[in-house]
């Protein structure tokens, strides 16, 4: 006869290989889905640089679904849609790579530039602001941004008149 004891040792036993089991599933599956994630976004990258941006767009777009966070993929959209001059999708990016990562100095240069176009001259300062405080990569456009704001801002269009 069995005694109780090893019953209970037994069923111990299968709960932590049950266990055991659904930590190695989970950590399997977790990396695919990071290594899916990687792939659409290198992948994006590459025919972004090829200048083939729908076929890029598709693997951003993809990315996205895998990681919702992913604030580059967020600005290769931006810039596709820049060059699609879809203007209402592009700022549509910009503010999500901005959510996600308000110092993407990137983005906010990018962003600076969008509001100057559509003359929106108190977001583009305060967005210069704000630029100042965080540019890292991006730092060397800080006096093609005052330029430009300078010579679009209302009170510099006056004088000239």
């Amino acid at each position: 006869m069995i005694n109780r004891a090893k019953i209970v040792s037994i069923r111990n036993m299968k709960k932590k290989i049950a266990i055991i089991n659904l930590l190695l599933i989970y950590l399997f599956s977790t990396s695919i889905i990071g290594a899916n994630t990687s792939n659409y976004l290198e992948e994006g990258i590459k025919l972004y640089n090829k200048k083939e941006f729908e076929k890029s767009k598709i693997f951003f777009e993809k990315d996205i679904v895998y990681d919702p966070r992913s604030e580059n993929s967020y600005l290769y959209l931006a810039k596709i849609f820049n060059e699609k001059e879809d203007i209402e999708q592009e700022e549509i990016n910009l503010n999500n790579v901005l959510l996600l990562n308000p110092d993407n100095d990137e983005a906010i240069y990018m962003l600076i530039i969008l509001k100057l176009e559509q003359s929106d001259y108190d977001e583009a300062k305060n967005l210069l602001d704000t630029f100042l405080k965080v540019c890292n990569s991006f730092c060397t456009k800080k006096a093609e941004i005052e330029e430009k704001l300078k010579k679009l801002t209302p009170e510099n269009a006056n004088e000239k008149n």
